[in-house]
C-alpha cells in the first residue's frame, strides 16, 4: 500500500491474487476454507500475469460519507491528537520541529509513552492541526469539529492513515515483522470483509517471513513463540488508530473507516478496488455490451463476477460464444477471460461451440482443462490458438507490451519452431502477428524467425492470389 514503504506480503502475491479472485461473495465458511488453503499452500500460482503487482479486489459496500465523517471524530487516536494540540497551544519546539520534553507531554496527557506521543505529533503537524514557524508550534488552519463538511473530515482521515502507515518504517506496532507486513495484512483483511482469525494472520505472517527472509529454523521457532503476542499488541494499536475492530468468534476485521482508507490507498497504488454500487450497474449489461465495454477498458475486472452471478452459466456461455464466433480476435480474447470463470455447469454451450470454425479449439481446450471429454488438439491447432492470442493483443492495443504472454506459451527452441509454423497456419491475422514478433520480441532468435516466417506467409498469399 502507498506510503508504507514495505514490500512484504501476508501471503505471497500469487496466493493473494488467487485469494481475492476466489473469495468473491462466498459465505464465511467457504472463505475460511480458501484462506486456510492459501496460507498453508504458499507456492506461487504460476498463472500468466501473476508477476504483475496489480490486484483486483472484491467489491465492498462503503458506509455513507456522513456516517464515516462522524466516526472520524470518535477514533481514539484522533481524539488524542486534538488533546495534544490543545495542550501544545503556542510552544517552542526543537530544531527538529519536535516537542522539547516528550516524556512530560506523554505523562500529562496520559499517553503510553514517547512513541505514542510522536505518532500523534506527526499526525497533528502533517494534517495541519499544528503549524510550525520559526521554531514555534501554534494551532494550525485545521480545527476539527462535527460541523466540518464530510469531504474535509474524510480527507483529514486519509492523511491520518497515510501518516500511520508511514510509521511502519520506524516501528509503529513494536513488532518488526508485523510492521514489515502491515500494508499487505490490511489489504488481505480488506479482501475478506467478514474478518480473519488470529491464527490465520499468524500463519500468513510466519509463512511470508520464512519465504521472503529465508529465516533459519531457530529464527522461525523464536518468531513462532513471540508473534502471537506481538500481533495482539499490533491489532490493539490498529484498533486505537481506528482501522481494525473485533469481529465474530474472535476474528478481526477492518472498521468502516478502515475499509474506506484501505480502499483509497489500494486505488492510489493502481489496484482494482470498486464499490458494490460501481459494479452493480454491469449486472444488467447484455453480453455484447459487456464485451464492448471491456474492450474499451471501462469495466473493472470485478464487474465480470457480478455479471456472471446475474444469469445462469449456460446462458452466459452461450451469449458470449456467439459474440466470439463472429467477432475479432480482440473480442475472442476478451470473451475468453470471462469464459475461464465458468465451471463444468456451462458444458453444454461449449459442446455446441465445437461446431464453430473459430471457436472449436477454444471450446475443446476449455473442456479438456476441466477434465471433460473433448477432441484432441494437434500442434497446428495450438499454433492457431497462439496466433489468435497474440492477434487479440494487437486488436486490444496491448502489443508489444503484452509480448510476455507469448513468452509463456512455449520456451526456447519450441518458441522458434512455433513461430516458423505460424507462416502456414490458416489464420487471417498471422502476418500481422509475425510482423509484431519480428519487430518487438526481445529474443533475437524468435524475432529473426518471425521475420522469415512473415516473408514466407506473404509469398504464399501472393501465390494464392496470383
Amino acid at each position: 500500500m502507498a506510503k508504507s514503504g514495505n514490500t512484504g506480503n501476508v501471503f505471497d502475491l500469487g496466493a493473494l491474487r488467487r485469494l481475492v479472485d476466489e473469495l468473491g461473495t462466498a459465505p464465511p465458511e467457504a472463505r475460511a476454507a480458501v484462506l486456510d488453503e492459501v496460507v498453508t499452500g504458499g507456492a506461487d500460482c504460476g498463472c500468466p500475469g501473476c508477476d504483475s503487482e496489480t490486484l483486483s479486489f472484491p467489491p465492498v459496500d462503503l458506509a455513507p460519507d456522513a456516517d464515516l465523517a462522524r466516526a472520524v471524530l470518535r477514533v481514539p487516536l484522533v481524539a488524542d491528537v486534538q488533546r495534544l494540540v490543545a495542550w501544545t497551544g503556542t510552544r517552542e519546539v526543537t530544531p527538529e520541529c519536535l516537542l522539547p520534553d516528550p516524556a512530560l507531554a506523554a505523562s500529562e496527557l496520559g499517553l503510553s509513552g514517547p512513541d505514542r506521543l510522536h505518532l500523534l505529533w506527526v499526525v497533528a503537524v502533517n494534517t495541519g492541526m499544528v503549524r510550525i514557524s520559526r521554531g514555534v508550534a501554534a494551532p494550525g488552519p485545521l480545527s476539527l469539529s462535527a460541523g466540518l463538511p464530510a469531504t474535509v473530515l474524510l480527507e483529514f482521515w486519509d492523511g491520518v492513515v497515510m501518516d500511520v502507515l508511514d510509521r511502519a518504517d520506524e516501528s509503529l506496532t513494536g513488532s518488526a515483522v508485523v510492521d514489515e507486513h502491515l500494508a499487505e495484512m490490511l489489504a488481505t483483511m480488506y479482501a475478506v470483509n467478514e474478518g480473519l482469525s488470529h491464527a490465520t494472520l499468524v500463519k500468513g505472517i510466519l509463512q511470508s517471513h520464512e519465504v521472503a527472509c529465508e529465516a533459519r529454523p531457530a529464527q522461525m521457532r523464536e518468531l513462532t513463540a513471540s508473534l502471537p503476542a506481538e500481533l495482539d499488541a499490533a491489532l490493539a494499536l490498529l484498533g486505537y488508530c481506528g482501522l481494525v475492530e473485533p469481529a465474530a468468534a474472535g476474528w478481526h476485521r477492518l472498521t468502516p473507516l478502515g475499509v474506506w482508507a484501505v480502499r483509497r490507498d489500494l486505488m492510489r497504488e493502481g489496484h482494482d478496488a470498486p464499490t458494490g454500487a460501481e459494479v452493480a450497474v454491469f449486472a444488467d449489461f447484455g453480453a455484447a455490451e459487456l464485451v464492448e465495454a471491456m474492450v474499451a477498458g471501462s469495466v473493472p475486472p470485478s464487474a465480470v463476477t457480478v455479471w456472471l452471478e446475474s444469469r445462469s452459466a449456460e446462458t452466459a456461455a452461450r451469449d458470449l460464444i456467439k459474440i466470439a464466433s463472429s467477432g475479432t480476435a480482440g473480442q475472442r480474447g476478451t470473451v475468453g477471460t470471462i469464459l475461464e470463470e465458468l465451471g463444468p455447469e456451462a458444458e453444454a454451450p461449449f459442446r455446441e461451440a465445437l461446431a464453430e470454425p473459430v471457436m472449436w479449439r477454444y471450446a475443446a481446450s476449455w473442456l479438456h482443462i476441466r477434465d471433460l471429454p473433448a477432441p484432441a488438439l494437434t500442434p497446428a491447432d495450438n499454433t492457431w490458438l497462439a496466433v489468435d492470442t497474440l492477434a487479440s493483443l494487437i486488436h486490444l492495443g496491448k502489443a508489444p507490451d503484452g509480448m510476455g504472454e507469448f513468452g509463456a506459451i512455449e520456451p526456447g527452441e519450441d518458441l522458434v519452431r512455433m513461430v516458423e509454423e505460424m507462416a502456414v497456419v490458416d489464420h487471417p491475422d498471422r502476418i500481422a502477428v509475425l510482423d509484431m514478433l519480428g519487430a518487438h520480441h526481445s529474443d533475437a532468435a524468435v524475432a529473426k524467425a518471425a521475420r522469415k516466417a512473415a516473408m514466407k506467409a506473404r509469398s504464399g498469399r501472393a501465390r494464392r492470389l496470383g
